[in-house]
Protein backbone atom coordinates (compact mmCIF):
# COMPACT_ATOMS: atom_id res chain seq x y z
CA UNK A 1 0.00 0.00 0.00
CA UNK A 2 3.14 2.56 1.26
CA UNK A 3 3.95 1.92 -2.89
CA UNK A 4 0.51 3.05 -4.32
CA UNK A 5 0.32 5.76 -1.80
CA UNK A 6 3.93 6.98 -2.77
CA UNK A 7 3.67 6.29 -6.64
CA UNK A 8 0.50 8.58 -6.57
CA UNK A 9 1.93 11.53 -4.38
CA UNK A 10 4.97 11.55 -6.36
CA UNK A 11 2.65 11.84 -9.73
CA UNK A 12 1.01 14.84 -8.15
CA UNK A 13 4.33 16.43 -7.34
CA UNK A 14 5.30 15.82 -10.98
CA UNK A 15 1.98 17.36 -12.07
CA UNK A 16 1.83 20.61 -10.14
CA UNK A 17 5.33 20.96 -11.11
CA UNK A 18 4.79 20.38 -14.90
CA UNK A 19 1.94 22.87 -14.78
CA UNK A 20 3.64 25.62 -13.11
CA UNK A 21 6.67 25.49 -15.82
CA UNK A 22 4.34 25.54 -18.29
CA UNK A 23 2.21 28.46 -17.05
CA UNK A 24 5.24 30.59 -16.66
CA UNK A 25 6.53 29.37 -20.24
CA UNK A 26 10.05 27.81 -18.48
CA UNK A 27 9.62 24.81 -21.00
CA UNK A 28 9.41 24.29 -24.61
CA UNK A 29 7.27 22.29 -26.67
CA UNK A 30 8.56 19.14 -25.80
CA UNK A 31 8.91 20.08 -21.92
CA UNK A 32 12.45 20.79 -21.29
CA UNK A 33 13.31 23.32 -19.60
CA UNK A 34 14.50 26.52 -21.82
CA UNK A 35 17.22 27.14 -19.55
CA UNK A 36 18.55 24.28 -17.45
CA UNK A 37 20.20 26.50 -15.25
CA UNK A 38 17.98 28.56 -14.53
CA UNK A 39 17.42 29.07 -10.42
CA UNK A 40 13.29 30.18 -12.15
CA UNK A 41 12.71 26.67 -12.70
CA UNK A 42 10.13 25.20 -10.82
CA UNK A 43 11.77 21.51 -9.66
CA UNK A 44 10.59 18.80 -7.51
CA UNK A 45 12.71 18.78 -4.25
CA UNK A 46 15.31 15.80 -3.17
CA UNK A 47 14.78 14.79 0.18
CA UNK A 48 17.26 15.80 2.89
CA UNK A 49 16.79 13.83 5.57
CA UNK A 50 15.43 15.08 9.19
CA UNK A 51 15.35 18.39 7.70
CA UNK A 52 12.76 18.25 4.66
CA UNK A 53 12.90 20.84 2.48
CA UNK A 54 9.23 20.65 0.91
CA UNK A 55 8.00 18.73 -2.52
CA UNK A 56 8.31 21.48 -4.89
CA UNK A 57 10.52 24.43 -5.09
CA UNK A 58 9.41 27.25 -7.24
CA UNK A 59 11.29 30.31 -5.96
CA UNK A 60 10.11 32.51 -3.51
CA UNK A 61 7.67 29.37 -2.58
CA UNK A 62 8.47 26.25 -0.84
CA UNK A 63 5.42 23.68 -2.04
CA UNK A 64 4.32 20.51 0.11
CA UNK A 65 1.93 18.79 -2.10
CA UNK A 66 -0.89 16.36 -0.84
CA UNK A 67 -3.08 14.28 -3.03
CA UNK A 68 -4.79 12.74 0.28
CA UNK A 69 -8.74 12.37 0.35
CA UNK A 70 -9.29 13.63 4.44
CA UNK A 71 -7.66 17.47 4.58
CA UNK A 72 -5.72 18.24 7.31
CA UNK A 73 -4.82 21.85 5.87
CA UNK A 74 -3.30 23.41 9.48
CA UNK A 75 -1.18 21.07 10.24
CA UNK A 76 -0.07 20.64 6.62
CA UNK A 77 0.42 24.67 6.69
CA UNK A 78 2.82 24.64 9.95
CA UNK A 79 4.89 21.66 7.96
CA UNK A 80 5.24 23.75 5.19
CA UNK A 81 6.34 26.54 6.87
CA UNK A 82 8.67 24.79 8.53
CA UNK A 83 10.47 23.44 4.99
CA UNK A 84 10.26 27.28 4.01
CA UNK A 85 12.79 27.94 6.58
CA UNK A 86 14.61 24.58 5.62
CA UNK A 87 14.86 25.52 2.61
CA UNK A 88 15.96 28.93 2.84
CA UNK A 89 12.63 29.79 1.23
CA UNK A 90 10.39 32.61 2.14
CA UNK A 91 7.39 31.68 1.66
CA UNK A 92 5.17 27.93 2.56
CA UNK A 93 2.21 26.85 0.62
CA UNK A 94 0.27 23.71 0.21
CA UNK A 95 -1.28 22.09 -2.82
CA UNK A 96 -4.29 19.64 -2.22
CA UNK A 97 -5.44 17.90 -5.47
CA UNK A 98 -8.94 17.74 -6.20
CA UNK A 99 -10.28 14.48 -6.86
CA UNK A 100 -11.26 13.49 -11.01
CA UNK A 101 -10.00 17.13 -11.70
CA UNK A 102 -7.17 18.84 -13.98
CA UNK A 103 -4.30 20.45 -11.88
CA UNK A 104 -5.32 23.82 -12.03
CA UNK A 105 -8.04 23.17 -10.04
CA UNK A 106 -6.18 21.88 -7.05
CA UNK A 107 -6.51 23.52 -3.91
CA UNK A 108 -3.42 26.07 -2.95
CA UNK A 109 -3.66 26.90 0.87
CA UNK A 110 -1.56 29.26 2.69
CA UNK A 111 -1.43 30.46 6.09
CA UNK A 112 -3.22 34.21 7.00
CA UNK A 113 0.75 35.01 7.87
CA UNK A 114 1.94 33.89 4.19
CA UNK A 115 -0.94 35.29 2.63
CA UNK A 116 -0.60 38.93 4.10
CA UNK A 117 3.49 38.71 3.57
CA UNK A 118 3.13 37.58 -0.36
CA UNK A 119 0.18 40.67 -0.43
CA UNK A 120 2.72 42.97 1.03
CA UNK A 121 5.33 42.16 -1.35
CA UNK A 122 2.68 42.84 -4.15
CA UNK A 123 1.76 45.68 -2.79
CA UNK A 124 -1.82 45.07 -2.91
CA UNK A 125 -4.89 46.04 -0.56
CA UNK A 126 -6.65 42.39 1.32
CA UNK A 127 -9.44 43.11 -1.27
CA UNK A 128 -7.45 43.15 -4.36
CA UNK A 129 -5.48 40.25 -3.44
CA UNK A 130 -8.68 38.17 -2.88
CA UNK A 131 -10.42 39.79 -5.83
CA UNK A 132 -7.25 39.25 -8.44
CA UNK A 133 -6.24 35.43 -7.53
CA UNK A 134 -9.56 34.56 -6.10
CA UNK A 135 -8.92 33.91 -2.48
CA UNK A 136 -11.18 32.62 0.08
CA UNK A 137 -10.89 32.51 3.64
CA UNK A 138 -11.26 29.06 6.33
CA UNK A 139 -11.58 29.81 9.85
CA UNK A 140 -12.08 27.37 11.76
CA UNK A 141 -13.04 28.52 15.24
CA UNK A 142 -10.86 30.85 17.48
CA UNK A 143 -7.63 29.70 16.84
CA UNK A 144 -5.93 31.97 14.56
CA UNK A 145 -3.19 29.42 13.80
CA UNK A 146 -5.81 27.30 11.91
CA UNK A 147 -7.13 30.19 9.57
CA UNK A 148 -6.16 29.78 5.98
CA UNK A 149 -6.96 31.26 2.71
CA UNK A 150 -7.25 29.08 -0.68
CA UNK A 151 -7.27 29.62 -4.12
CA UNK A 152 -6.57 26.91 -7.51
CA UNK A 153 -3.74 25.80 -9.17
CA UNK A 154 -4.27 28.29 -11.79
CA UNK A 155 -4.43 31.23 -10.11
CA UNK A 156 -1.41 30.43 -7.88
CA UNK A 157 0.67 30.26 -10.83
CA UNK A 158 -0.67 34.43 -11.81
CA UNK A 159 0.43 34.89 -8.46
CA UNK A 160 3.88 33.31 -8.67
CA UNK A 161 4.49 35.04 -12.19
CA UNK A 162 3.43 38.28 -10.85
CA UNK A 163 5.43 37.79 -8.04
CA UNK A 164 8.74 36.94 -9.64
CA UNK A 165 8.10 39.93 -11.94
CA UNK A 166 7.63 42.67 -9.32
CA UNK A 167 4.29 43.59 -10.14
CA UNK A 168 2.53 46.13 -7.92
CA UNK A 169 -1.10 46.97 -7.41
CA UNK A 170 -1.12 49.60 -10.32
CA UNK A 171 0.57 47.40 -12.59
CA UNK A 172 -2.19 44.51 -11.93
CA UNK A 173 -5.01 46.77 -12.80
Amino acid sequence: MANFNKRRGTAWESAVRDYLNGFLDLVDETGAFRNPLSGENIRRAAQEGAKDVGDIHAAPFVIEAKDVKSPAVPTWLRQADVEAVHAGFPFGVVVHKTRGANVRTGRVHMSIRTWTRVRLALGQTARDMSERYGFRVSVRGLDSGRWYLTTDVERFAALLSDLRAGVSARDAR
